[in-house]
């Protein structure tokens, strides 16, 4: 076997029949994978959160759980989510097959194997999978960073947090997407990344900054998309972090964009931003009321700065969303009686 890296990779075989685990066990052994087996759902997810394999080729029919919930579990937890699973079906079975798509399997081989397709398609997988890891480490240690820069601010508290929450159901009241709503929950961490780059002396300065000072802060939106603009998964988040900070009638930073040229979840992300920003305390500022922030935004419209469309949106779903933050408030409170 060519392999993958000095660590041999893992393959958990799930099967009810012993024979069917013997040929399949036979089979991955002697193209030199580590291989484990289990005999049903519940010892496959036992054995999968003892020894994190690198697929796992899953036989559909079993009693108790079935493959389909063996694979929907594994793929609805985020520690096992990126695991491949193949699943093991009967020759052309079709309806066996769209069910394993619905339960999120990634393969599909037949019985009895062909030796060289199951080859094929494990190295393929295993391939793929320590990819996306790599790609999912790599995320992980942006948003550490996100964090860290976050906490050197005193001031801001858990506005990253904040906007995240805000981002997601600000995001489905408009009826984005489930990618798009997901780059608005990223932006809120990430956005402001690029302050990494920026010195501690104009930073965390309380005063005024001096036109330099100026003109080193608004490099962070540029420093912050060279940082991410590498990761694949960060395509629909790179636009965030360069453009939040451009305004409706040109006049904001780094391209001065105009209107409609400003991408359209930078424009729904400042918007955000902004109000989370006005509704607490800063050091330049006190913390203003709901109707206070809105007020402000509104007059931020009038002189052109932000989209007038989105911003009656946004104060739409602001007096929705308080609603429901107090009912949520509400019930908690007697709850705890």
């Amino acid at each position: 076997m060519n392999c993958l890296d000095s660590e041999k990779p893992k393959i958990l075989v799930v099967d009810d029949h012993p024979s069917s685990r013997m040929t399949a066990v036979a089979l991955l052994s002697v193209e030199g994978y580590d291989v484990l087996e289990a005999e049903n759902g519940s010892a496959a997810l036992e054995c999968v959160v003892g020894h994190n394999p690198d697929l796992i080729l899953l036989d559909v029919m079993m009693p108790g759980m079935d493959g389909y919930e063996v694979c929907r579990r594994l793929k609805q937890d985020e520690q096992t989510r990126l695991i491949p699973v193949v699943f093991v079906t009967a020759l052309n079975d079709r309806r066996a097959r769209l069910l394993g798509i619905e339960a999120g399997g990634d393969d599909f081989l037949s019985k009895p194997f062909d030796q060289l397709e199951l080859s094929a398609r494990v190295r393929s997988l295993i391939r793929q999978k320590r990819l996306n890891e790599d790609l999912d480490h790599a995320g992980q240690v942006l948003f550490s960073i996100a964090r860290t820069i976050e906490s050197r601010d005193p001031n801001t508290g858990d506005h990253c947090e904040r906007l995240v929450i805000l981002g997601k159901a600000f995001g489905e009241f408009l009826g984005l997407s489930r990618t798009e709503v997901r780059d608005l929950m990223w932006g809120g961490y990430l956005h402001d990344i690029g302050k990494v780059g920026i010195p501690d002396s104009v930073l965390l300065k309380t005063g005024r900054l001096t036109p330099k000072e100026w003109a080193i802060m608004r490099q962070h939106v540029l420093i912050g998309e060279r940082i991410c603009q590498p990761l694949r998964t960060m395509r629909g988040v790179v636009p965030i972090i360069r453009h939040h900070h451009e305004r409706w009638d040109g006049s904001g930073y780094p391209d001065g964009l105009v209107k409609d040229q400003i991408p359209f979840l930078a424009q729904v992300f400042q918007i955000i931003d902004i109000y989370d920003a006005l509704t607490h305390e800063r050091p330049y500022k006190p913390a203003f009321s709901v109707q206070e922030s809105l007020a402000i935004m509104e007059q931020e419209t009038a002189q052109g700065w932000r989209n007038p469309e989105l911003v009656r949106l946004f104060a739409e779903f602001i007096s929705t969303y308080q609603s429901s933050e107090q009912v949520s408030l509400s019930l908690g409170m007697q709850l705890s009686v």
